[in-house]
């Protein structure tokens, strides 16, 4: 574990001090030994946009064929507040998803060591995880910034109304294929 934590930090200041891109260097440097890469979508309680995420990532992941596992997780979760936001479940239904199973779970240091990538919604919730997990550097980046190279921030909708879950799906359109297509081509389907 160590080793491989370490290898990826190598390969991430390489490519920092080198110009390359970082992303590109995260994205070759997955875990070949695993039958898929896998991805773990975060945000604050993972009662609202990462599991809106990880359902549109499914589908997105299932439409094409595309070998990749797919997770969701908060970095402070609420234990009274687990099962997903009205608005994500609505939203999701009228798209037919259904997560109504779903229930908020929080990061952990087995997460890091398993993920091959951490996609946040945020600045401050990648920042969050690389406090409190160190050896996620490299492979921790905010979903818009793994997929565009862009600095934006996902809107958080909680207690909002519709249209700004709307507003959310909206950007995870835009992101997610661009990023589930980096990672698929990364390392070949198997």
């Amino acid at each position: 574990m160590f080793i491989k934590t370490t290898f990826r930090h190598v390969l991430f200041s390489l490519a920092v001090f080198s110009g390359t891109s970082a992303i590109s260097t995260a994205a070759s440097a997955a875990d070949t030994n695993k039958a898929e890469p896998e991805v773990i979508f975060i945000c604050t309680g993972n009662t609202g946009r990462s599991p809106m995420a990880e359902a549109l990532a499914k589908q997105l992941v299932q439409k094409n064929n595309w070998n990749i596992d797919v997770e969701s997780r908060g970095v402070n979760v609420d234990p009274k507040e687990i099962t997903p936001e009205k608005g994500t479940e609505t939203l999701l239904k009228q798209r037919g998803i259904d997560i109504s199973d779903h229930r908020a779970q929080s990061l952990t240091e087995q997460d890091i060591t398993k993920a091959d990538y951490l996609l946040t919604m945020t600045e401050s919730h990648k920042e969050k995880v690389l406090k409190r997990f160190p050896q996620s550097a490299g492979k921790v980046f905010t979903l818009a910034e793994f997929a565009k190279n862009e600095n934006k921030d996902l809107d958080d909708p909680w207690g909002k109304p519709m249209p700004a879950y709307q507003k959310v799906a909206d950007q995870l359109d835009t992101y997610l294929p661009l990023a589930l297509e980096k990672i698929a081509t990364a390392k070949p389907t198997k």
